[in-house]
């Protein structure tokens, strides 16, 4: 896989490291995760707020076994290596990693982010790791949320077109 941006790092390890170095120069960083899988316009919207949040932001993918077992057998659409080179393109991200349980509570715990975002269908205290953030000094946040947009809606036109 191609690592054009250098914003792609796949070692929990290192990008825990990064975290820490951002952190000692004064950075807030912000962690969000999710599948990401057609990246549409409520993604867009949704990022750039996370990204307004702090200074840096890390969004953690999930691996394409975790979204399988997540949101069916027929998904991802798009591979892990196309989504992480897509997050790693836009200019509001500064790292993007993959992990591969359901949920990223193990890497929240060893990156400690100063904010934890996900969308605005989910409630502060349904946030997985929203305990480590707060815990640590940390804020977490449901941000908006863009109704009409979603990865599921976009399958069902592409399928509904293909039908016709």
């Amino acid at each position: 896989m191609e690592n054009t941006s250098g914003k792609i790092m796949l070692n929990h390890e290192d990008l825990a490291t990064q975290v820490a170095i951002w952190k000692e120069q004064g950075l807030r960083v912000v962690f969000t995760n999710g599948c990401f899988d057609l990246i549409h316009l409520g993604h867009i919207q949704y990022l750039r707020e996370a990204a307004a949040q702090g200074d840096k932001l890390i969004v953690a993918l999930n691996a394409d076994a975790s979204v399988s077992r997540l949101k069916g057998p027929h998904r991802p659409i798009n591979n892990q290596q196309t989504r992480l080179e897509v997050m790693a393109a836009f200019e509001f991200t500064d790292g993007v990693t993959l992990f591969t349980e359901d949920d990223p509570y193990a890497l929240i715990q060893k990156t400690k982010p100063n904010v934890l975002v996900k969308g605005g269908d989910w409630a502060v205290e349904q946030i997985v790791g929203s305990d480590v953030v707060l815990a640590a000094g940390g804020t977490v946040k449901s941000l908006t949320f863009a109704p009409g947009y979603s990865t599921t809606l976009l399958e069902q036109k592409i399928i509904k077109a293909h039908q016709q």
